[in-house]
């Protein structure tokens, strides 16, 4: 790849001068102008070399005492003159500054150039360099395809071809992605006199990593594009192997010969590196705002699950509760809530929607709906779950179901719920003693003929009830172990005397100190309710 000078609007006839050798074999030869004279990657040196291993500021040239010296600028390679690595030497006529790298680019000292003879590079090559540094600047823009019309404008001044086109990978085959001639007029399909298949093929049978042939079908060049892997950011930019290709840079002329000697063959090469590039960074784009947008859908789900919430709870009189949700980074469709049914009794329920994201999330907010407007003082639990089972089938077609878990309670101590398929509550009695509750019945959601069955317990004052989501006990540690149900019921037994809050908050607690950090699946969701008498 050719590297890009820039030079200053003032230039002393017959001063030193710099020869260019390309690992390629091409060669140019440029002013030594202006000094000291900057060698590196980075746009803003004088010299700027093409190679992703150079550094940014890898080494410049100055003047002193009546002599040149080429110093490094503590480059990651370091520099060599006539093969030996030096921090700052003097140059002599004929010095070869190398880059300490192989197959990179060297530069031959010359102490003088002759006044009369050719000292700017050749027009099409000014020309490619202003085309190139457009290029350069719309890459940052997301006009990919303006993009790379300016570098088939290039290729075609550089070459002396009349058309371009640039074909990408699409499945097994090759598309065109965007055609112009030399006047700038849009070019199709038809106007490729190459079939892409056999353009295709060709691809994928060659032995070079950057050419290809094609000359029973005339004046055509063809220049394989290849995969780029910034494998280590911006420091490092590597090119795919020889079947690693997204596509081509297709020139052809139907006039005269292309121009593929020198220079011409190796900035077409550098043109088809430049495409490369750009279309790996229009990937990345994409990929970032999709990113971007997931990552925007989470935020909206989780604000969703956590407007759901109760912001009060009930904690003083005969019923008292405490709950808490803690969002991990998938969203799924937890909620719990808890209403007043007339003066003696409450309801609560702690549900989870089946799947992941905004959609859970909002399906969980309509379900909330469901529950509010179902639950009344002479409605029986399984008459809710019907009512919700009937509203899921309707909206989802079965497609989403929900788990879940509804509770009653009155003053006289009246404990009664039914259960969806969700994890079984936790029941611990004043005497120090914990239980399992029961569970029968399918999700809400899934079938029509769904029943559920309606269990009941006494309670006495002091007695209290945990509700959970798989998101506690299938919590995971960097081991890949659950928290489980036994260390559920243990930390109950540890802070049940203490009251709802204290077990809600105690939980959360527990599961977040076992997963130590660990990044989980499913959002961690406790209802505590306790009876006071």
């Amino acid at each position: 790849m050719p590297p890009r000078w820039k030079h200053s609007a003032m230039m002393a006839p017959g001063g030193p001068e710099l020869e260019i050798l390309a690992p390629t074999g091409g060669r140019t030869t440029v002013p030594l102008d202006p000094v000291p004279f900057l060698i590196g990657r980075q746009d803003n040196n004088h010299l700027v070399l093409r190679d992703n291993r150079a550094s940014r500021n890898h080494a410049r040239i100055v003047f002193e005492a009546d002599q040149y010296w080429v110093e490094d600028l503590n480059s990651r390679n370091g520099i060599t003159v006539n093969g030996e690595k030096v921090e700052r030497a003097v140059l002599a006529d004929g010095s070869v500054i190398g880059f300490g790298m192989e197959e990179s680019y060297a530069l031959v000292f010359r102490s003088m150039r002759p006044v009369g003879l050719r000292t700017t590079a050749p027009a099409g090559l000014k020309r490619l360099r202003s085309i190139l540094e457009v290029a350069r600047t719309l890459s940052g823009s997301l006009s990919t395809d303006h993009v790379l019309a300016s570098l088939l404008e290039a290729a075609m001044s550089v070459t002396g071809c009349e058309r371009g086109f640039v074909l990408l990978r699409e499945g097994k085959g090759l598309a065109i992605r965007i055609g112009r001639d030399v006047a700038g007029a849009v070019l199709s399909d038809k106007d490729l006199t190459v079939p892409p298949e056999v353009l295709c093929a060709s691809l994928d049978r060659r032995r070079e990593l950057l050419s290809m042939t094609l000359e029973e079908y005339g004046h055509i060049v063809c220049v394989p594009l290849l995969r780029v892997s910034m494998a280590g950011g911006e420091e490092t930019a590597v090119l795919g192997s020889v079947k690693d290709s997204v596509g081509v840079l297709y020139l052809e002329s139907r006039q005269s010969r292309a121009d593929l000697s020198g220079t011409s063959g190796e900035l077409l090469q550098s043109l088809a590196v430049e495409a490369s590039m750009i279309l790996e960074n229009a990937r990345l784009i994409v990929q970032e705002r999709l990113k971007e947008r997931m990552e925007r859908d989470l935020d909206l789900a989780r604000t969703i699950q956590r407007d759901l919430l109760p912001d009060q709870f009930p904690s003083t009189g005969w019923f008292r509760a405490c709950g808490v949700s803690v969002s991990s980074a998938q969203v799924g469709g937890d909620y719990f809530d808890l209403m007043p049914v007339g003066e003696d009794r409450w309801a609560a329920v702690l549900a989870d929607v089946s799947g992941k994201g905004v959609s859970s999330a909002l399906l969980a907010s309509f379900l909330q709906g469901v529950f509010l407007a179902a639950t009344g003082e002479s409605t029986s639990a399984a008459t809710v779950l019907e009512r919700v089972n009937r509203f899921l089938l309707h909206r989802t077609n079965g497609e989403k179901y929900a788990t879940l878990v509804l509770v009653t309670m009155d003053r006289a101590g009246r404990l009664v719920w039914v259960n969806a398929g969700h994890c079984r509550p936790l029941l611990w009695r004043r005497t120090g003693e914990v239980f399992e509750l029961r569970a029968a019945g399918l999700p809400v959601g899934m079938l029509e003929e769904a029943t559920w069955e309606i269990y009941r317990q006494q309670v006495v004052p002091g007695d209290l009830m945990v509700l959970y989501s798989d998101g506690c006990s299938e919590a995971r540690n960097a081991a890949g172990e659950m928290f489980g149900v036994r260390r559920v019921g243990e930390t109950l037994l540890e802070y049940a005397p203490q009251g709802a809050q204290a077990v809600a908050n105690g939980l959360r607690r527990a599961v977040e100190a076992f997963a130590a950090g660990e990044e989980q699946g499913d959002d961690l969701t406790v209802l505590v309710v306790e009876y006071h008498g």
